[in-house]
């Protein structure tokens, strides 16, 4: 053979060699996509301030080998209800979810939705992580990976009527957002309604509802304080709170590489599940001052009106830890845990610490606007 066939050869093989490799390394770069779906507007503020950093977060975080695509206001399809649903089936592969919309499925994460026990947001958050992890991680949510677990700040009542005491509430026909404020609800002699979040300002607009209880973050995003201007706050600790999970399908989770679960585990976890709870109770500020501005009536419940309220919440703190126990689960041992660690997530916060959160290095506007928010 020829030195100019054997030369000929040896690129020939050099070529096909490099062409496996290259198209190798194409393959272990190659970018992977998550479809994230939730129920709000875009401009609302948990997408906004929470959500689109975490997206932002990990983007950046995989060097862009993972790319996040939200869809606000459910525009895949279906109904907020049916979020959990589609990410445990793989239609979507990560969602920002509310428990309450399907009561009872994961009732040990309930604890946290109990009348006057959330004093911060943030302690909270992380407490509810500490649980999920060694309660509810390979029970109740079994069947997902989750990323992040947090509630938002104190829920209030916002009404056509004012609302000075529990007698006001009286055939009231009030939105809840979980199975225990609906239970809180009729408690205190109002009739619950059960709507998920959008659905809301129509309702009310039409006199289905008289009012609603959610925190007032979100009360701009579906222009509450225009449709009601009565607003019944309860000081600390809280009427209530929800609770929240980051959701991703466990499946595409294991599929993928090494590298980019660390990269979602990274910006997962205690530490993320603190930054949301204190981003979204953050946004309550801002939202309140503009009802405020527009001359709405902002009530804040103390002495005897506000005792009347918690008086009326013992019974349904009782019916919960009855009702969960009878699901195989210690009610009231859970309630006394969760207590405690909100104590030490409290007390944690008030040696001056943190939580850590996506972008905190303010690499981004969407970061930087999240903590100008939060420390209003």
């Amino acid at each position: 053979m020829s030195t100019i066939s054997l030369r000929r050869m040896a690129l020939g093989t050099f070529i096909g060699a490099a062409t496996i490799f290259a198209s190798s390394a194409g393959s272990m770069a190659e970018e992977v996509l998550l479809r994230m779906e939730h129920f709000l507007p875009a401009q609302a503020n948990v997408p906004k301030l929470i959500l689109e950093p975490w997206a932002k977060a990990v983007e950046q975080d995989s060097d862009e080998r993972i790319k996040v695509e939200i869809y606000p206001a459910m525009q895949l399809g279906g109904t907020p209800p049916e979020l959990i649903n589609q990410v445990r089936d793989g239609v979507i592969d990560v969602t920002w979810y509310v428990i309450g919309y399907k009561p009872g499925l994961f009732p040990s994460s309930e604890v946290f939705e109990q009348p006057f026990i959330m004093e911060n947001a943030e302690a909270t958050s992380r407490a509810f992580w500490r649980l999920f992890e060694k309660d509810m991680k390979d029970t109740e949510f079994k069947d997902f990976k989750i990323l992040g677990t947090w509630v938002h700040g104190p829920g209030i009542f916002h009404s056509d009527e004012p609302i000075e005491s529990v007698d006001d509430l009286a055939g009231m026909k009030i939105r809840g957002g979980s199975r225990t404020i609906n239970n809180l609800l009729t408690e205190l002699g109002a009739e619950p309604v059960g709507l998920p979040v959008p659905a809301v300002s129509e309702a009310l607009s039409k006199g289905v509802i008289n009012g609603t209880t959610i925190p007032w973050e979100v009360v701009p995003a579906i222009k509450v304080s225009e449709l009601v201007k009565n607003h019944t706050e309860f000081g600390t600790p809280a009427l209530y709170t929800l609770t929240f999970v980051l959701a991703m399908n466990k499946d595409k989770y294991e599929s993928l590489p090494d590298d980019l679960k660390k990269v979602i585990d990274d910006n997962s976890g205690i530490e993320f599940s603190g930054f949301a709870g204190r981003t979204q109770a953050g946004a309550d500020g801002p939202s309140r001052e503009q009802a405020v501005e527009m001359g709405n009536n902002i009530i804040v419940l103390e002495g005897d009106a506000l005792q009347g309220f918690k008086d009326a919440a013992e019974p349904v703190v009782e019916a919960w830890t009855e009702d969960v126990s009878s699901e195989g689960i210690d009610g009231k041992a859970l309630l006394e845990e969760a207590k405690m660690l909100i104590k030490e997530e409290n007390d944690w916060l008030k040696e001056g610490n943190s939580s850590v959160g996506p972008l905190d290095d303010g690499a981004s506007d969407a970061g930087a606007e999240a903590k100008e928010e939060t420390a209003n």
